[in-house]
């Protein structure tokens, strides 16, 4: 290998077009190819986000294309990340450490001052890996933004990185994504394009023949591959686009979950194990019209917690949540929703809000101060409390991770924890009512434990009177890997990817 680890980048027609999917896959073929192997993304924009074991913060993505490469997520990775709050202002994530929220305007201005942080981080992989898989953002063609570009075809120019251009055909006009990309790119960008591919194709493949031959010949640069459409291999979804392929209905729903979709949602990957138990289902609401009867109702994460608050008691889910409670219905806030079960968020700084002090749904008894200093830990901890949704599961170990701006004045809570970030700690998380039905946490990832969330599901049956059918084997995500990789590997000319890389077939 020379000094420098070889590249490829993927990029898309659009948000949403399977860069993240692509990128993860030829992680895992490399990987498992005997080549040490990194993701990169230079800047991300997402509210789904994930703690490094050292406590930085970075794209969840970045984090799941990591565990596909088979090793340990780091800042480097995704130097900058953009997680959006209400006005439209981002707080900026700079090598998993928060700086101030920027406007769109002031970020256009601080790009530049970025771009060595950029370039550093991608240097420094490529002196470590053997391999870097690079992810762009949205569109390399957006012409608007192309001067503040620090994403796409900037960071191929710079790794002389070949690309694959990956355009999704379920969209509809996906030959003239493709086209209409490459005239908008600029000749010197054109010429690092290494083939394009198809993804979520649904149908026959071989009815494409005949126009893909014409495209190749319009474009100059070959399909080298199509990608069916799946649904039978589970990769959490980095954005909000997903969430609604990603709510599932069971024939047989013996627990309807309701998780509220504030305008704001982060981290909904929380809940892609409940998606996966048999008679469970998975419900997305968004309006009192969608609320229905829920069995168990879930307020996930946000990034901007006043603001997603003032928005259910506007659009009336505030009321109805608290009712729904009293006549019994199970309840669980996690982070910000957490926050805002609570009695009253103060925030004296003005980080969150203008406003500074906001009354909470009252449902527990914690009270939340806003810091500016953020949260951002790997943690380990135990069950130590012992009633109603709880109560199967006390004892359990968990493995979970934070990532919050507020402080909650806490007693006794539920959860105890043992270490963060690596490091043992002495100290409780969370708020248990009197029933034990009302739960909050600041824990991410508390779903993903087995013991715990089976206690949750049961006793939300229970209270049906119904019983919750067996549990599945639990989703291995490595096993997942390698049925994507081979599902790539499958529809892909990867040995063509190879030699625009430089590396051997």
């Amino acid at each position: 290998m020379s000094a420098l680890g070889k590249v490829v980048m993927v990029q898309g027609t659009s948000s949403h077009a399977g860069k993240s999917v692509l990128a993860a896959a030829l992680c895992r073929i490399f990987a498992r190819a005997g080549y040490q192997v990194a993701p990169f993304k230079a800047q991300n924009m997402s509210l789904n986000s994930f703690v490094t074991p050292d406590g930085g913060e970075i794209g969840r993505s970045q984090a799941v294309q990591a565990a596909a490469a088979m090793v340990e997520p780091r800042v480097e990775m995704n130097p900058v990340l953009l997680k959006p709050e209400a006005e439209s202002r981002s707080q900026v994530v700079v090598l998993g450490r928060p700086q101030p929220a920027r406007s769109a305007r002031e970020y256009y201005q601080l790009k530049q001052q970025l771009w060595p942080r950029v370039t550093e981080a991608l240097d420094s992989l490529r002196r470590e890996f053997d391999v870097v898989v690079i992810e762009g953002a949205g569109s390399p063609a957006e012409i608007n933004l192309k001067q503040h570009d620090i994403v796409n075809m900037r960071v191929a120019r710079y790794a002389d990185a070949p690309v694959l251009l990956v355009a999704d055909i379920e969209r509809g006009g996906v030959f003239a994504q493709i086209v209409g990309t490459m005239t908008l790119l600029e000749p010197e960008e054109r010429a690092l394009v290494a083939g394009h591919v198809i993804n979520k194709f649904r149908g026959d493949p071989t009815l494409l023949t005949d126009s893909i031959d014409l495209f190749e010949e319009h474009t100059g640069v070959p399909a080298i591959g199509v990608l069916p459409y799946f649904t039978d291999i589970q990769i959490p979804e980095e954005d909000s686009l997903g969430i609604e392929a990603a709510a599932r209905s069971d024939a047989e729903t013996v627990v309807d979950v309701a998780v509220i979709r504030v305008p704001h949602i982060a981290n909904f990957d929380d809940f892609d194990p409940l998606r996966n138990e048999s008679g469970v289902r998975v419900r997305y609401v968004r309006s009192l019209s969608e609320f229905g009867r829920p069995h168990l109702i879930v307020l996930p994460g946000s990034k901007t917690t006043v603001h997603d608050l003032q928005w259910l008691r506007s659009t009336g889910l505030a009321e109805r949540i608290i009712n729904a409670r009293r006549d019994g219905t199970p309840l669980i806030g996690i982070c910000a929703g957490y926050q805002m079960l609570g009695r009253e968020l103060f925030d004296p700084l003005s980080i969150e809000a203008s406003t500074p002090s906001t009354l909470g749904l009252g449902l527990l008894p914690q009270e939340t101060t806003f810091h500016p200093q953020k949260v951002t830990n790997q943690v380990t901890a135990r069950v130590s409390g012992a009633r109603g949704l709880l109560s199967g599961c006390v004892d359990a170990e968990l493995t979970a991770y934070e990532i919050h701006m507020g402080v909650s004045a806490e007693a006794g809570g539920p959860i105890t924890l043992l270490t963060r970030s690596g490091r043992p700690v002495a100290g409780t998380d969370g708020a248990l009512d009197a029933e034990g039905l009302t739960f909050g946490t600041y824990l991410h990832g508390l779903f993903h434990n087995r013991e715990l969330r089976r206690s949750i599901l049961e006793c939300a049956a229970e209270r049906q009177g119904r019983t919750l059918p067996a549990a599945q084997a639990e989703v291995d995500p490595d096993a997942e890997y390698d049925k994507l990789a081979d599902f790539v590997e499958a529809h892909i000319d990867v040995d063509h990817v190879r030699r625009a890389m430089g590396l051997p077939v």
